[in-house]
């Protein structure tokens, strides 16, 4: 298996992330992350620390750095040890944290109506639809 640049390492650790496959996943002071995560295409585990990212993925946030263990354990033993020393230097604002994940913007119409797309006044809820009564 080619060995992957450190760069690409990153890139594929926030591209889990932003999937939702963080296994843990705590938010710090200052907007910044640690994550735990497993990648499935190597079987190693990873620790991620990164800042938020204000360039919606076209460039890996700035001090973004990765720790790479050979198993889930140990991983998982460093990140519970990297959340307690934020935890007690009070950087901890929260634990489990799905702020900032993915994109959560949505480009379609809005949805007004829950069926929105019939015309049956059955299906019409007069109470959320702005429909006028014919």
């Amino acid at each position: 298996m080619q060995e992957r640049s450190e760069e690409q390492i990153l890139s594929r650790l926030l591209e889990l992330e932003n999937d939702g496959q963080a296994e843990r996943r705590a938010l710090l002071t200052g907007e910044r992350f640690i994550s735990l995560l497993h990648d499935p295409d190597n079987g190693r585990s990873y620790i991620l620390r990164h800042g938020s990212d204000d360039t919606e993925g076209a460039e890996i946030p700035e001090g973004t750095e990765f720790f790479e263990y050979p198993g889930a354990d140990a991983a998982q033993s460093a990140f519970e040890q990297l959340l307690n020393e934020s935890r007690q230097a009070g950087e901890l604002v929260e634990d489990d944290s799905s702020e900032g994940i993915g994109d959560f913007e949505t480009g379609g119409a809005e949805i007004r109506d829950l069926f929105a797309d019939n015309d049956d006044e059955l299906d019409r809820d007069p109470v959320i639809s702005e429909e006028e009564e014919p």
